[in-house]
């Protein structure tokens, strides 16, 4: 198989970009590519694909590759604009068109400013000192960064629901993007649990998917901001809330991931869990179990007995991640329609 290639988070392209634009600003030399130090040390090389210039000011911005991963800002433009501040103020960072700005609290960067987080700023902020060291000036600057289309393109991402409005965030902490990574998908699982605690809420709802989580909140009426984009990773979520406890969590999902879960597995994803198809027939007394393709098949031919294997074995798996922790818990099975067929509590 071959390798996949990494790509570079927009917290690197906004650093690179603002490297570019500092050279250009305070060294007069306008440069066709820049090549910045990640935070472990990899120095990668950026080509300038945006310029604008102005008196006191200069603006860069560079083609965000993501690498072979599926994310969705790749390809987009981070555009970084530096512009010379007041004497002291060091550096101060705005959200230009297509940034967000947090709103609720629970986030790494506090209600009211603009969603870049901390990794980016500290990688910015070091740029800004070493070539204010080099070129002999203050690092009094304004750093403003914008992606253009950055609002539609937050639509498809965790913000609305964490409360950064009005566009993306600009994230990273190494700089890297690896390629079909579940760190960065569990990570705003956390930051969704951290929000939810944050802002009061008591119950929150984890889903394999669209149609189970769209069930469980109208089954509980819940907004928005209680819904956690579980996907798979329902171990990644469980264990975080054993450290980081909500009273109530609600656990929604299609029954062959359910039945996975049942099993004991925690990433539910085809590619690393499957069915025991034995251990589903045995546990029901219906040996020609054994020999189907998919659990769908067995809910159709054997009907409420597989939702209640799921939901209960799902309910009893969660119970163990979250050992003594304080969450009332219960599960829902869904249907492919979001139908509701099985649950514990």
């Amino acid at each position: 198989m071959p390798q996949l290639r990494r790509g570079w988070t927009t917290g690197a392209c906004a650093t690179a970009a603002l490297k570019a634009a500092l050279i250009d600003l305070w060294g007069g030399q306008p440069v066709s590519d820049v090549t910045i130090t990640l935070p472990k040390g990899e120095t990668p090389t950026f080509a300038i694909a945006h310029r604008a210039s102005g008196v006191g000011w200069r603006e860069i911005g560079i083609t965000k590759d993501a690498g072979d991963d599926p994310d969705v800002t790749h390809g987009a433009l981070i555009i970084t604009r530096v512009e010379i501040g007041t004497p002291g103020q060091g550096v101060q960072f705005r959200a230009g068109s297509g940034v967000g700005t947090v709103t609720k609290p629970g986030l790494p960067i506090a209600p009211g400013e603009p969603a870049i987080n901390p990794v980016p700023r500290q990688m910015m902020a070091g740029v800004v000192a070493e070539l204010a060291q080099q070129f002999g000036t203050r690092g009094d600057v304004i750093v403003t960064v914008s992606v253009p289309g950055g609002e539609a393109l937050a639509a498809k991402t965790w913000n609305p629901r964490l409360g950064i409005v009005g566009g993306l965030s600009i994230l990273g902490t190494t700089g890297i993007v690896r390629p079909f990574s579940c760190a960065a998908w569990i990570a705003s699982i956390h930051r969704g649990i951290d929000v939810a605690r944050a802002t009061g809420l008591t119950h929150v709802a984890g889903a394999t998917g669209a149609q189970s989580e769209a069930a469980v909140q109208k089954l509980y009426q819940l907004p928005d901001g209680a819904l956690l984009d579980m996907g798979d990773f329902v171990g990644g979520m469980v264990k975080y809330l054993k450290r980081h406890p909500v009273p109530r969590l609600t656990v929604a999902g299609g029954i062959g991931k359910m039945v996975k879960l049942a099993q004991g597995a925690i990433d539910l994803h085809s590619g690393r869990s499957q069915v025991d198809f034995a251990a589903l027939a045995s546990a029901l007394d219906q040996p020609e179990i054994a020999e189907m393709n998919t659990v769908l098949e067995a809910y159709t031919r054997f009907g409420a007995p597989v939702a209640d294997y799921a939901a209960n074995g799902a309910l009893t798996s969660i119970r163990k991640l979250l050992a003594r922790a304080d969450v009332a818990t219960d599960v829902l099975i869904t249907d492919r329609t979001g139908q509701i067929i099985g649950r514990a509590q």
